[in-house]
Parts: C-alpha cells; structure tokens; sequence
C-alpha cells in the first residue's frame, strides 16, 4: 500500500528556498477507501538467492507496473510520479 501511495499521490513540495510540505495534515497519502480490497501475495521460494528484504526494495516496481498500466489503458506514458488525478490529466492533453 506503501507503494501505491507514494505513486498515486505523495509529493514533497518546494518554493523557490525551501521545503513547503512541512506536516502530515497536509501531505498527500492513499486513503483507506482507495486501497484494494485484497491483494494476493506470492512466495517463491528461491534459497539459492540472498535475502533482500520485503520492506522497500518491494515497493520500487509498483511505480513502473502502475505507469504501465496507464500506458496500456491510454497510449500515454508518464514517468513522473506522482500520478494523481490532474497530473495523469494533463498528460492526456
């Protein structure tokens, strides 16, 4: 979920000196109502691979699997996250 809402609508916003997005009452993150209502989960079991964790190395393909379903849906690639509403707007224009 973590993963989703970094790519659907998180953004640290700046001015032309400093960081504007200073609290969490005003940064954007994934409501409860905008999660899916499952997700399957898939364990492969590879021993012969190292460990590399489950927290945030996870999270970095959710960005390009969301981009390419965009892309799918409407020919249009973005690659800036995040994608919210009006930025995947003014890509379709």
């Amino acid at each position: 979920m973590q993963g989703i809402s970094r790519t659907l609508w998180e953004e640290v916003k700046f001015d032309n000196k400093n960081v504007t997005s200073v609290d969490w009452l005003t940064y954007p993150i994934l409501d409860i109502t905008e999660t899916p209502e499952s997700v399957e989960v898939v364990l492969i079991n590879h021993p012969e691979i190292a460990p590399s964790g489950a927290g945030e190395p996870s999270s970095r393909p959710i960005a390009a699997a969301i981009a390419n379903a965009i892309f799918d849906a409407t020919g249009v690639r973005i690659r800036r996250v995040p994608f919210s509403p009006d930025h995947v707007k003014q890509a379709l224009t």
